[in-house]
């Protein structure tokens, strides 16, 4: 293979790995989706009993020493850890055998929404209670939002493009964009992309109460999370992992390999409206999904399944239902969409991988996951959001939904492989 073979013009997916409230790797996380586990509970990780919002989705049992030594894994950041984890799973999950010409053309993008919020929660504490001397060197290094995609390249070897995108809760889906884009341009053969994020702990759940952005439905944690549902209050926090092993479709074949899906239209637009408010007429999210269904050469009745941003807001889940009518025309009323944030909470900067690995495998075994708690749907949100029970069908074309703080649209169309 030449150091910089020609692409196909075409991505597929050929790995992936996950970290979720309701399961560590695919075929766990899977099955529970497909059942509409619960993810929500008491908040463990921290106290948080001075805060409004004393629940969340956390990843349980998560042992860091399953996937870094013991010594780097007592001091790395949690969010560093998830998307070490996720990224192991994924290359397990490829079959990939990784010679050195191979890694001089493999890539990592990994973002992260907010990065290594617990290593800036844990040294800020230090600093203000045993001062400056006693601060970690690796308070920098394990913070910033680009060292979970640098750490996966030192753990494999991975000498292609490294980028960490940061667009809120729309970079998980970005990152996965921009590296099929990248498998496009020729810039490498095979990439590993996807979102982490870990951000439960005293700052993060601090910061977002005072936003008055989460539920506080603490007594009932289970039917906290209730996208398009008129009695929500607020999203849930989660924190976990998803990552793909992105590849050119002409090295994938050659070498035998496992294809999930094809990566096949993407487009992204900016509100420029409000630092955290998505703009209600829903024009910028609208033609984010215009854009990457054009990019995908398709129609907008080809799409079968819209795993949806639906982060049980009562302005984001409304106005996420006028974006797909007006995106969909008539359509949106025959399509079918769900919300997995309903199980596993908002997960942030991971949601957008996490959700488009949902499309995937909807597109794989041709059967959507439910809408957890959609009891009594919004007026508003009158759209075939899939309650309670898994369903059923033949799908070609799936749609994923990432909005982002800072007015960030981001949607993804994936196609089944034949």
């Amino acid at each position: 293979m030449p150091d910089h073979p020609a692409p196909s013009g075409r991505v597929v997916v050929t790995g992936i790995g996950v970290v979720t409230p309701i399961g560590t790797g695919v075929e766990t996380f899977w099955a529970n989706c497909l059942a509409g586990k619960n993810g929500v509970r008491k908040i463990t990780l921290d106290d948080v009993s001075p805060f409004t919002t004393q629940i969340a989705a956390e990843v349980p049992d998560f042992e860091p020493t399953d996937w870094l030594d013991k010594k780097e894994a007592r001091r790395i950041d949690r969010v560093i850890t998830f998307a070490v984890a996720s990224a192991r799973l994924a290359m397990a999950d490829s079959g990939i055998v990784l010679t050195e010409e191979l890694r001089d053309n493999f890539g990592v993008y990994i973002g992260s929404g907010i990065g290594g919020l617990n290593v800036m929660s844990e040294q800020t504490k230090v600093l203000y209670q045993r001062g400056p001397d006693r601060v970690s060197p690796f308070w920098v290094p394990y913070m910033i939002a680009n060292m979970p995609g640098g750490i996966v390249a030192i753990q494999f070897g991975l000498h292609g493009p490294n980028m960490a995108t940061v667009t809120a809760c729309s970079t998980g889906a970005n990152t996965i964009g921009e590296a099929a884009h990248a498998i496009k341009r020729g810039d490498a053969t095979m990439m590993l992309a996807g979102g982490t994020e870990a951000s439960i702990c005293d700052i993060g759940i601090a910061a977002f109460c005072a936003a008055r952005a989460m539920s506080t439905r603490n007594d009932s944690p289970e039917h906290a999370s209730r996208p398009f549902d008129r009695d929500r209050d607020g999203f849930v926090m989660g924190e976990g992992s998803g990552v793909v092993v992105l590849e050119d479709y002409d090295h994938a074949i050659a070498r035998g390999a496992k294809i999930y899906a094809e990566i096949v239209g993407y487009g992204m637009t900016a509100d420029a409206h409000h630092i955290t408010a998505i703009a209600s007429d829903a024009k910028q999210p609208a033609r984010a999904i215009t854009r990457a269904v054009a990019s995908a050469g398709i129609t907008v009745e080809d799409i079968g399944y819209v795993n949806a941003h639906g982060t049980s807001t009562p302005i984001g889940d409304p106005t996420e239902t006028k974006a797909l009518k007006l995106a969909l025309g008539d359509h949106a009323y025959s399509v079918a969409v769900s919300s997995t944030k309903s199980m596993i909470g908002h997960t942030l900067g991971a949601a957008g991988a996490i959700e488009t690995i949902v499309c995937i495998l909807a597109l794989r075994d041709g059967i959507m996951p439910p809408t957890r708690n959609l009891d009594n749907p919004d007026d508003a949100c009158d759209l075939d959001y899939i309650p309670h029970v898994a369903r059923k069908k033949e799908l070609k074309y799936a749609l994923n939904n990432s909005f982002g703080f800072g007015g960030h649209n981001v949607s993804l169309v994936l196609k089944k492989h034949v």
